[in-house]
C-alpha cells in the first residue's frame, strides 16, 4: 500500500507513468534535483501524515524501494 501510494505521488510530480515506477528506479532516473526532493518530501508528510523527514533520513534514500522502506519505519510497518 505504501508503495502503490508513493508510486502515485511520483508518477504526479514527475510526469511519467505509474508503470516506469519500481523500487529500483532511482530519483536520479525520474530527473529529481533537490527542490524536487524538498517538494516530495513535503507530499508524503502530507500524504502519510509523518513528522519531517531529516537531511540524514534524506540523503540515504537513493532508490523508490529506499523510500518505501524509510517510509515503512516511521509508520511502524
Amino acid at each position: 500500500m505504501i508503495f502503490e501510494k508513493v508510486v502515485k505521488l511520483l508518477a504526479e510530480q514527475f510526469g511519467v507513468e505509474s508503470s516506469e515506477i519500481t523500487e529500483e528506479t532511482s530519483f536520479e532516473d525520474l530527473g529529481a534535483d533537490s527542490v524536487d526532493i524538498v517538494e516530495l518530501s513535503m507530499s508524503l508528510e502530507e500524504e502519510f501524515n509523518v513528522e519531517e523527514l531529516g537531511e540524514e533520513d534524506l540523503s540515504a534514500i537513493h532508490t523508490v524501494g529506499d523510500l518505501v522502506n524509510c517510509l515503512q519505519n516511521m509508520l511502524g510497518e
